[in-house]
């Protein structure tokens, strides 16, 4: 990773993305997985996806497989899903029940604890004790389900997340659950893909759905980076934020923002703001999608907006909320995975239409997909090398992210 690092500081340009075989070169690629699996922590899916003991589903990154399950104690595991006998997966579908894991290679079997149970015609002194599964770190934050996949002690759980728990406190999602989850698989390099989502630059031109739904100044101010908004739109949008953190704070309800610089360890960001005026949630027409959620009893057409690094957020409205995972699948391929959650409660076709519900992000991913596809093959051209100006804040937090280790 030094070799890299050194590599990124020479070539790279102030005000410009990172070189190109930064977005295609394999060794790099890996370079990346091992510093994101050690340093931070990936949100992977929420809780109520696994509520019955033995219940599982299987997350991939890279060239890793990972089992997620519920024991029969009601806790949350995970395991590398990879036989200890000859490396074999366990489980091959992306999701099921089990009351015990079996390796479809060997017969070896395991408990829900991750014991290996059964391995025929052993030797007599074979210690099965000392083959269960590797576990992956795991904890679970109001349901969210985080792993770090590091050999040594994890980072700092607690420091990771403290200052995000007075923002998820209200929407309650641990008492929410799993209503839609679609995954975009694109055919672009993970840094491609983050860094479009972290910008709206393009949001204009490319996104007229998701611009409709949300204010113009909000926009320009807060995501297409420095010196990008025309004429007084900043400048408003301050105006507008200062007047609805007022009328908010005076319902009772939380505001507040904060955002890292480019030299912290996770690279986090949240805070809340207003939709857009007349908007209750986000939605298409910005009429309620689901019944309210946790602590709120009335809307106050804000939204939360929970970065907790570059591959893990949460936006939650006060009637719904939606997870996104950028999960890397090797150079040129990412896993873009969105999750929308309701009240635990809520019935599908009487509480909630899906397409209602996922209409605003479902639409805005799919263009994401193809810009982000046509983005990676101009990227592979020989004629990108030092053509491509970001939004200065983007560029510099993944930077940071993948040549700070």
């Amino acid at each position: 990773m030094n070799a890299i690092a050194s590599a990124a500081q020479s070539e790279y340009l102030y005000g410009r993305s990172l070189p190109r075989h930064f977005y295609t070169d394999a060794a790099i690629f890996e370079a990346d997985m091992r510093f994101l699996g050690d340093t931070q922590w990936w949100l992977v899916d929420h809780s109520s996806r696994i509520p019955r003991a033995g219940d599982y589903f299987v997350y991939r990154f890279g060239a890793e497989s990972v089992i997620v399950l519920r024991d029969r104690n009601q806790g949350v595991k995970a395991f590398y899903n990879v036989c200890r006998h000859r490396g074999s997966l366990i489980c091959l579908e992306s999701s099921g029940h089990a009351k015990a894991l079996t390796c479809p290679y060997h017969g070896w079997t395991y408990d829900l604890t991750g014991r290996l149970i059964g391995a025929s015609s052993m030797p007599p002194d074979f210690d099965k004790q000392a083959h269960s599964l590797r576990p992956v770190h795991l904890q679970v934050e109001s349901g969210l389900i985080f792993l770090n996949f590091t050999d040594g002690a994890p980072p700092s759980f607690d420091t990771f997340i403290a200052r995000h728990r007075p923002f998820l406190a209200p929407h309650d999602l641990g008492s929410a659950k799993v209503a839609v989850q679609r995954h975009y698989r694109t055919k672009a390099n993970w840094k491609l893909v983050v860094e479009n989502f972290l910008e709206c630059y393009h949001c204009k031109p490319a996104h007229p759905t998701y611009c409709s739904v949300h204010s113009a100044e909000k926009l320009l101010a807060l995501g297409a980076g420095a010196g990008s908004s025309a004429g007084d739109l900043s400048a408003q949008f301050e105006r507008d934020l200062e007047q609805w953190e007022r009328e908010t704070r005076a319902a009772g309800h939380l505001t507040g923002m904060f955002g890292d610089g480019i030299d912290a360890p996770f690279f986090q960001g949240t805070g809340r703001m207003p939709i857009k005026p007349g908007h209750l949630t986000e939605s298409i027409n910005g009429t309620p999608v689901a019944p309210l959620m946790g602590a709120y009893s009335t809307y106050d057409g804000g939204q939360t907006a929970i970065g907790l690094n570059p591959i893990s957020y949460v936006l939650a409205s006060n009637d719904h909320a939606v997870m996104f995972l950028f999960s890397p699948r090797g150079p040129l391929e990412t896993d873009v995975i969105a999750t929308w959650l309701v009240r635990s409660d809520a019935q599908a076709g009487r509480d909630y239409d899906e397409g209602t519900l996922t209409a605003v992000w479902d639409i805005t991913l799919q263009e994401d997909k193809t810009i982000t596809e046509n983005n990676q093959l101009g990227v592979l051209s020989t004629l990108r090398a030092g053509c491509s100006l970001l939004a200065r804040e983007t560029h510099q937090r993944l930077r940071c992210l993948v040549h700070e280790s």
